[in-house]
């Protein structure tokens, strides 16, 4: 019997295992007695409900078609062979110390130049592309760290960074959390750095469901690098602190404290307007707009999705907001559809949809998350061409 042939509850069973849960820790995530995961398992009870299915997929960090038993879309296999070879690199490890009668180390600007690059790679959405690039710059970077620490300790804390996100937007939170956490280790003592290697290990935490954790780690780091009063410190610290500031937020979103999120972003808020807009430090892109857009996504969260779509219509409406990375546009605009989806209109979800396809087409077509979205505007019917254009395409039609 092939994958696509098992009923629905041995395929949740199978991802279950794959991702080292018990049957407990997948009812606890769910917010489901023990009993039920085994009935769904067992066959014995039906998963006739969409909704559940998504959550399920959630949880289990699939997409809800490869429960459904149906063929994983182009798009998601493209990347395997990355994945694969992104994890190989994180699990080497080289105990030998710096040999310079090797081959020399990459000098230290011309691995900065390659590590600005994989940013801006990122930035466009460019994903399969910079998994192609990372197992070189990962091993050429910690070479470089070995033979010049004291120069190299920022560039591959930035490496492992840019590893970890890209890793978070394919769905493999479990391998972005590693490379987030040997960002911290290469940070060492350094606060700036220790403070920017927790925005990532943040990201991975909230992409694994541990907004409690995430929350955590992001204020924790935050107090090593606020200056007092804020305008004493320099516009690369006042971005990374922002930027943590808007993780933690999210995060407490993520747990449902209003009032957190809310306290949180308002931080932030202050702190982007000392910063301004049109900047990039340490490639976290914040400023006003980002704030504002972060904002929305606290909302969407939260389930105050009437309130996200109001500040929606003011944030795309500012200047900047068609200068950011269009990869953080298209996430943002997957985020508004969910809004539109929370209230039913469908016609606006689908539309928020097709920009963000227009926009960075592989933000829409390699993360589970957009096909979760995708899928759920599709069966609400009547569809739109351009939705169902882009639902054939991925497979979820």
């Amino acid at each position: 019997m092939s994958v696509d042939e098992l009923p629905i509850g041995r395929r949740v069973a199978q991802w279950r295992i794959r991702r080292r849960m018990t049957q407990q820790m997948l009812a606890d995530r769910l917010g489901k007695s023990k009993s039920w995961v085994d009935k769904i398992e067992r066959g014995v009870r039906t998963l006739d409900r969409f909704s559940v299915i998504q959550d399920l997929a959630e949880v289990l960090r699939v997409d809800p078609v490869v429960l459904l038993g149906r063929t994983t879309p182009p798009s998601t296999a493209i990347g395997t062979g990355g994945v694969d070879r992104v994890r190989a690199a994180l699990a080497r490890y080289d105990f030998a110390p710096y040999d310079p009668d090797r081959r020399p180390a990459t000098p230290v600007a011309e691995l900065s130049k390659r590590v600005g690059h994989a940013w801006l790679t990122y930035q466009h959405a460019h994903y399969f592309r910079l998994l192609r690039m990372l197992p070189g710059l990962l091993a050429d970077a910690q070479r470089v760290h070995a033979a010049q620490p004291e120069c190299a300790a920022g560039l591959l804390v930035q490496v492992y960074r840019v590893t970890s996100s890209v890793l978070v937007k394919l769905g493999e939170a479990d391998l972005a959390w590693l490379a987030a956490d040997r960002a911290v280790t290469a940070a060492g003592g350094d606060r700036l750095l220790a403070a920017i290697a927790a925005i990532p290990l943040a990201q991975a935490l909230r992409a694994l469901g541990r907004n409690q954790l995430a929350m955590a780690a992001a204020l924790a780091a935050a107090p090593q690098i606020t200056p007092i009063p804020y305008d004493e410190g320099t516009l690369g610290e006042l971005s990374v602190l922002g930027t943590l500031l808007l993780q933690a937020a999210l995060a407490a979103a993520g747990c449902g404290d209003r009032r957190t999120a809310h306290e949180l972003t308002d931080r932030a808020g202050e702190i982007a307007n000392l910063v301004g807009e049109g900047h990039d430090h340490q490639w976290t892109c914040f400023g006003p707009t980002t704030v504002e857009l972060a904002r929305v996504g606290a909302a969407v969260d939260l389930g105050d999705s009437e309130d996200a779509i109001i500040r929606h219509g003011h944030a795309v409406r500012r200047d900047r907001w068609r200068r950011l990375p269009a990869g953080h546009r298209a996430a943002y605009l997957i985020d508004i559809a969910r809004a539109y989806l929370q209230v039913g209109d469908l016609a606006a979800a689908g539309r928020a949809l097709v920009e963000a396809d227009r926009t960075a087409p592989a933000e829409t077509r390699s993360r589970p998350a957009a096909r979760t979205v995708i899928a759920a505007v599709v069966r609400g019917r009547p569809t739109a061409a351009g939705v169902a254009h882009l639902a054939t395409t991925l497979g979820v039609a």
